[in-house]
């Protein structure tokens, strides 16, 4: 092959959360196309997390290099572009060489080639959604046209089908629920009809009657498992066109989702780890063997700002951007440290930071928010995983350690950046031009009604 790169496939899906995923132990058979395909010369990033919730921030860090800080989003409403002067993945890659294709609605920064697809999604009245086979329909043919250039490429491909509204096609909506989603009896889903910011929104496409929570749950691991046997398709086709041997293939989120956790109802707001762990695996292309560790998970602590200096460390390209991220391999090698610690933002639906570390979960409300929680809340994240209890207030001394160690940090890039943390600054988050001064003026003026309310929200524009 005369291309002097291998290719880059990279599924930059939107709301995966790694612990529905059969490829790190879930009990269902979610994804067992990309479990087969990682089986061989691929390595999985067991401890990979989103640090900054929600979408626009996770993909800026994802494609950029750089933490939250270094992007200046943390919002998904956020205002005012990218920096002028941050350089994506892509365009490292087009300096050297690459064609580069977004499939996507909206954009992402720095492809030479964008394609949207028609995304099936809506009330449930409107019918089941195959949002993956609609992106297959635009993303194979271009891989077709990429494929018999005689330039290596880079496509990016951003399937929305764990993303809300769940509504996956037959036989799929059916495939993890035997009961009865209209039981009477079942009052689950009370609380998630009774919570009035996104009560309209539920309603439209949750299935009429519907009463039991496990049902909806089981929608998104449905949806999991329709698009990863779409993903097979693609798969295939590396094989068909004989460029698998030739193509690196990257699988990650921008955050995860928020199911029946917590009181914040399928979606994916909060700073709790159902939002922020996601998937990181890498399937090793022939010219990155020098990388190849075997087949195999590692425990390595990754985020999404080490995901370009990983990949361009992989295809031996030099560049002059100053990452916050690391290289993984190094990592790996002990060529530098490992961050098991990290720092956490939210500015979906409420507007919070914190700090986590393998045992202690931090987090603390900028303003009221909408579920009316706590300023502070603090998590054990050994005798209490799934976050369930706050302990802030038996533990006042570990809040005080957690909040000086993230207050220095925030300091620390402040002046690294020379701009002040775009948590305090991004104070539109809310699309309400003020900060909430109450739980109650949150709650009252929050509101998604409708499927395409929703949509909005997720079109990144093409900016920077």
């Amino acid at each position: 092959m005369s291309k002097k790169f291998p290719n880059i496939l990279f599924f930059g899906i939107d709301s995966l959360r790694r612990d529905r995923m059969s490829l790190y132990g879930y009990p269902k058979l979610t994804t067992p196309h990309i479990d087969a395909f990682l089986a061989e010369d691929s390595i999985v990033f067991d401890n990979m997390f989103s640090p900054s919730i929600p979408t626009t921030p996770g993909y800026a860090s994802m494609l950029s290099g750089k933490d939250c800080f270094g992007t200046n989003v943390v919002a998904l409403r956020h205002e005012g572009g990218y920096l002028p002067d941050m350089k994506t993945l892509p365009q490292v890659l087009e300096e050297n060489g690459y064609n580069t294709t977004c499939v996507n609605y909206g954009g992402f920064p720095g492809f030479s080639k964008y394609l949207e697809y028609p995304v099936t999604w809506g009330s449930f009245g409107e019918g089941r959604s195959k949002k993956a086979e609609s992106l297959n329909s635009v993303a194979v043919p271009e891989l077709e046209r990429l494929a018999a250039e005689d330039k290596p490429f880079m496509l990016f491909l951003r399937h929305m089908d764990p993303h809300s509204p769940y509504l996956p096609p037959e036989p799929f909506e059916r495939m993890f629920y035997a009961g009865d989603e209209n039981d009477p009896n079942n009052h689950s889903l009370d609380p998630v009809y009774d919570f009035l910011p996104f009560r309209d929104y539920f309603c439209s496409w949750f299935p009429p009657k519907c009463t039991d929570a496990e049902y909806i749950c089981a929608q998104y691991d449905g949806a999991i498992a329709y698009m990863d046997a779409s993903i097979r398709i693609i798969l295939d086709k590396l094989e068909y066109l004989g460029i698998a041997d030739d193509t690196i293939v990257v699988f990650t989120s921008d955050h995860g989702e928020t199911l029946y956790d917590h009181d914040c109802y399928f979606d994916h707001h909060s700073m709790y780890d159902n939002c922020l762990i996601v998937p990181l695996a890498i399937k090793f292309g022939k010219g990155c063997k020098k990388y190849f560790r075997g087949c195999k998970h590692v425990q390595t602590y990754a985020y999404e700002k080490d995901i370009m200096p990983t990949i361009l460390a992989m295809l031996g390209i030099e560049t002059d951007v100053k990452f916050d991220g690391r290289n993984l391999f190094d990592v790996l090698d002990g060529k530098v440290p490992e961050e098991p610690e990290c720092y956490i933002t939210e500015a979906t639906w409420m507007r919070k930071h914190g700090w986590r570390t393998p045992e202690w979960k931090l987090m603390v409300a900028l303003e009221p928010d909408f579920h009316f929680k706590p300023e502070i809340e603090l998590y054990n994240l050994i005798e209490d995983p799934k976050e369930n209890h706050n302990v802030a207030d038996k533990y006042p001394e570990v809040v005080e350690l957690l909040k000086k160690r993230m207050l220095d940090h925030v300091a620390k890039r402040e002046k690294e950046t020379g701009r002040t943390a775009p948590i305090y600054t991004n104070l539109n988050w809310n699309g309400f031009g003020r900060p909430f001064t109450s739980s109650e003026e949150a709650y009252n003026t929050m509101h998604i009604g409708n499927p395409d309310d929703a949509k909005k929200l997720q079109e990144i524009k093409k900016k920077g």
